[in-house]
């Protein structure tokens, strides 16, 4: 398979300005993605936490913040051990509608069928969450 491109677009009952705060401030991260070891607001390195914290090492994804245009859009890398040393990229893009805000992700670079099928699976639990608590 070919590098694959998912795109996601919901459609949230909140500003672009409250959206942006949960997808780059560590804090609401954590409620509907993942800890994080910093906010997503400025141009480095990050790192995403696993849930168990009976491990030693609980680093689960990481990347580097590419693009910061707040509220309108964020790019990052991303990777993790499954990936075996593939890096992708992930866009999240923020458009005003009436009565809240379109939100579109694009994870890129993706290689192989079982990836795509398993990052899908992913994304549409958090997107979940996320919509939940911007309800």
């Amino acid at each position: 398979m070919s590098e694959a491109v998912m795109v996601k677009t919901i459609y949230l009952k909140a500003t672009p300005e409250k959206v942006w705060r949960y997808i780059t401030k560590k804090e609401l991260l954590a409620q509907w993605f993942h800890e994080t070891d910093r906010d997503l607001t400025e141009k480095a390195s990050f790192q995403y936490f696993s849930f168990h914290d009976d491990k030693p090492d609980r680093k689960l994804m990481w990347g580097d913040v590419v693009e910061v245009d707040p509220p309108n859009k964020l790019v990052h890398t991303f990777t993790h051990q499954w990936l075996k040393g593939v890096v992708t990229t992930v866009s999240w893009e923020l458009m005003a509608v009436e009565g809240g805000t379109q939100l579109t992700l694009t994870h890129d670079g993706i290689n192989t069928f079982e990836e795509l099928t398993g990052h899908d699976k992913g994304w549409d639990e958090h997107l979940l969450r996320l919509r939940m608590m911007l309800s």
